[in-house]
C-alpha cells in the first residue's frame, strides 16, 4: 500500500468517526451521510479553528484531528438543515 493510499483511507476513516460523532451530536442518517458530513466537516474545522487561533493543547494529532472534522460535521449539518 502506497503511502497516498494510506493517507487517503486514514483520511476517510477519520471523516467516517467524525461523521459518526456529529450525528450521535445532531441526529443523522446513514454510513454514507456520515461519511460525506465528516470528510467535508474536516474542511471546514479545520478552517474555522485556524481562523479563530484555536489551540486545544492535545498532543495526538489524530484525536485533534478527529475533535476538528466532528465540529465542523456539526457545522456543516446545522448549516444544511437551516438551508433545507
Amino acid at each position: 500500500m502506497s503511502m497516498d493510499t494510506q493517507a487517503l483511507l486514514i483520511f476517510l476513516l477519520i471523516g467516517l468517526v467524525a461523521g459518526f460523532l456529529a450525528s450521535l451530536v445532531v441526529g443523522g442518517g446513514g454510513l454514507i451521510r456520515c461519511l460525506l458530513s465528516g470528510v467535508i466537516g474536516a474542511f471546514v474545522g479545520g478552517f474555522l479553528f485556524n481562523a479563530l487561533g484555536i489551540s486545544l493543547g492535545i498532543d495526538n494529532a489524530l484525536v485533534v484531528q478527529i475533535i476538528h472534522a466532528t465540529v465542523g460535521a456539526i457545522v456543516v449539518v446545522l448549516i444544511a438543515r437551516a438551508i433545507a
